[in-house]
């Protein structure tokens, strides 16, 4: 009969290496005050005796819960199935499996969310938090602003100016998709928004009211629209009636350019023809519309990566400024470059 294979205790590290069992907790542990010859001497008896550190014991030992939270403003769990979050997610847990830091994601918009926040603060659960997508008046505000953790925000926060916050270029990446359809001789360019009280949707607003006045070009006229293809074709739909001659769609996301695609062919719109769409993210459905949407890449997964980085950095007592990353243009046919 098979004999179950025993785990080496830290006693028997401790014996090894030739050091008190409290020399090896602090060493394994990585805790203060041991000298570097003895902290060498447990880590070749760790490696030697194939010990694994007990996570419970090493949470004590180090007051670290060796967990951190990433926290959505929403109440839907098919959210994390969104290909936006779930390429976040798989940025955020590359950097955290280096760190060794487990992952837990929650959805923290409603009033349950949040106090499932506040136990695991409470309890010790998490050692820091990364917000994502939060709101002025969103709950996730209130309490970034109350715990003592180290916060990062995913995008701008709402109020103020911290340091610690990782955001893709909003406003130039919607500058250079208005420039686009300016650069086509599209003059009556409309912006389909994104959802009022978001940071990336000012921006993106603000980046298309600038490269219009720099134009000499009208105002856009503004619609705002959910993240999802049938609110945002409600909204396509109202501007259609309130600006029949437009020829421009500046979107805020993909998904809102693809509802804006369902209005225009509803409306007898041809696309590119009569009407050019860009649209904003570079996610998948941007490749399956028909035609497939010229829009704004923003790297997703390098903004999980930043985010899970700089939380690690503060983990550390290392220092943390904002990270602004950059945006690109795609061209694709509905909007394509001129003789395109």
């Amino acid at each position: 009969m098979d004999v179950p294979h025993r785990r080496p205790t830290l006693d028997e590290v401790a014996r090894r290496a030739g050091v008190s069992r409290t020399v090896a907790s602090r060493a394994v542990n990585g805790g203060p005050d041991v000298s570097r010859a003895k902290r060498e001497a447990v880590a070749r008896a760790v490696e030697e005796l194939g010990f694994v550190p007990n996570a419970t014991a090493r949470a004590l030992a180090t007051h670290r819960a060796g967990a951190v939270v990433l926290a959505v403003a929403g109440d839907d769990p098919a959210l994390f199935a969104d290909p936006f979050h779930a390429r976040l997610v798989i940025g955020v847990a590359s950097v955290l499996e280096e760190a060794d830091l487990d992952l837990t994601l929650l959805l923290a918009a409603s009033a349950r969310g949040q106090a499932r926040l506040e136990r695991a603060l409470r309890a010790g659960r998490a050692d820091g938090f990364m917000v994502v997508a939060a709101r002025a008046d969103d709950p996730l505000t209130r309490f970034a602003a109350a715990t003592d953790r180290p916060v990062v925000f995913g995008g701008h926060p709402p109020h103020g100016e911290p340091a610690a916050y990782v955001d893709v270029d909003n406003a130039a990446g919607a500058r250079l998709a208005t420039e686009h359809l300016l650069a086509l001789g599209r003059r009556r360019v409309v912006h389909l928004g994104g959802p009022a009280g978001l940071d990336a949707s000012a921006a993106r607003e603000r980046g298309v009211a600038e490269a219009l006045a720099a134009a000499g070009a009208a105002p856009a006229p503004v619609e705002r629209a959910d993240f999802d293809e049938a609110d945002a074709s409600r909204a396509m739909a109202r501007l259609l009636v309130a600006h029949p001659d437009l020829d421009g769609v500046v979107a805020a996301s993909d998904n809102i350019a693809a509802g804006a695609l369902r209005a225009l062919r509803a409306y007898g719109r041809s696309v590119p023809g009569d009407v050019a769409v860009v649209g904003f993210d570079d996610l998948p459905v941007a490749q399956q519309t028909e035609p497939a949407l010229t829009t704004v890449h923003q790297p997703i997964e390098d903004l999980g990566r930043e985010l899970a980085a700089m939380l690690v950095r503060l983990l550390g007592g290392g220092p943390a400024s904002p990270v602004i990353l950059p945006t690109r243009l795609v061209v694709r046919g509905s909007a394509p470059a001129v003789g395109g």
